[in-house]
């Protein structure tokens, strides 16, 4: 059976492989929203942490994540969900953040939160992904996901989303 000789970091390994819903470009290793991995007794135990309550795509990323291990030889798989430290875009790399772009989604802009700015200005840039203009606005605060807000940029005229900070 696989699972007796998988180590820790092949089931990492595995575990890039599994793509977020939401932002197939990302995978949930890069998401971080995979925490922990244990291994013991023929079982992978997974420690992930949801992007924000109520997100929809958790019961996806737990699926994806056992069917990934299942089809690796692990038949028993447990998903522990914890909720501190709560998750943060910070956990986001800059590797990350680069796919987020060239995938045409603006980055979370680093150390900057997203609470509280409703349709007014932001205090912060957020630049256009598509060709590289600070010169943008905000046209919604709800993209295609809760976690996105939607951008238009008045240098390309091109609309955006925008990964929001949390």
């Amino acid at each position: 059976m696989k699972t007796e000789i998988a180590s820790e970091k092949q089931v990492w390994e595995w575990l890039n492989e599994v793509p977020d819903p939401e932002i197939p470009v990302l995978s949930v290793v890069e998401l971080g929203v995979v925490r922990k991995v244990e291994l013991g007794d023929d079982k992978a135990i997974i420690t992930i942490t949801p992007t924000y309550t109520g997100c929809p795509a958790m019961n996806v990323f737990e699926q994806d994540i056992i069917a990934k291990l299942n089809e690796n030889g692990f038949d028993q798989v447990e998903i522990k969900t914890v909720w501190s430290p709560a998750w943060t875009t910070e956990w986001l790399s800059d590797e990350a953040r680069e796919k987020l772009r060239v995938y045409g989604i603006a980055p979370p802009v680093k150390g900057s939160a997203d609470k509280g700015t409703l349709f007014a200005s932001s205090p912060k840039t957020i630049t256009c992904p598509k060709c590289g203009s600070e010169n943008t606005e905000v046209i919604s605060q709800f993209g295609s996901t809760a976690c996105k807000a939607l951008y238009r940029c008045s240098s390309c005229a091109e609309p955006f989303e925008y990964f929001k900070c949390i």
